[in-house]
């Protein structure tokens, strides 16, 4: 895990539960490291994926400048991805699903060619070989639930540019009194400290 790329979405910022888990799951590597790159899409925000930036990510000629400057931030970050041994991504549950800030990341790193090619037999992802700790966090209990509809779709969304070894660390009830949230980042605390190990 000598090069993370860190991910944080939460709209909290100092109040976040997933940025403090994942500030914790970091200090820990501190010796463990080489580079850490950190992006957090909340306080930085991505474009929103339009008609334009969609075409734009497809390259070519006569581009807009708004085109140009999204295809190349779109290479940047997916670049970051290739030079990390390990991507670490803090997905806060919003209304049953992951943060706005996090799916603009997703729309910009899923590129036809580039992260994922189209075969006879589907599609085939290109970022291989990565370990991926997705933390998430929830104010209830919805693991496995019919209202987790997150862990699905990062998955699958994941799976398709190439990206299999995934550990999720959940922590839930958070929003359920202090004696079950504090209980739910102890327990979250403790398996990203056996993952890492």
């Amino acid at each position: 895990m000598s090069n993370v790329l860190v991910l944080k979405s939460s709209i909290l910022g100092d109040y976040s539960q997933s940025n403090a888990l994942i500030d914790h799951l970091i200090a820990s590597w501190e010796t463990k490291t080489s580079s850490v790159i950190e992006r957090d899409l909340a306080a930085n925000p991505l474009p929103v994926l339009d008609g334009e930036i969609a075409g734009g990510l497809r390259g070519g000629d006569n581009l807009t400048a708004r085109q140009k400057e999204t295809l190349a931030l779109s290479d940047q970050l997916i670049e970051e991805v290739i030079a990390s041994d390990t991507l670490v991504i803090a997905a806060p549950m919003y209304n049953f699903t992951i943060p706005t800030q996090l799916k603009n990341w997703f729309d910009l790193i899923a590129r036809a060619g580039v992260t994922f090619s189209y075969t006879e037999t589907g599609p085939v992802g290109l970022l291989t070989d990565k370990k991926v700790i997705v933390v998430t966090t929830r104010g209830g209990i919805h693991k496995d639930g019919a209202t987790d509809l997150m862990v699905p779709y990062l998955k699958t969304i994941l799976g398709f540019v190439g990206l299999t070894d995934v550990e999720f660390v959940y922590g839930e009830a958070l929003a359920m009194g202090d004696e079950f949230a504090t209980k739910a980042i102890a327990d979250a605390k403790s398996e990203l400290e056996q993952l890492t190990a």
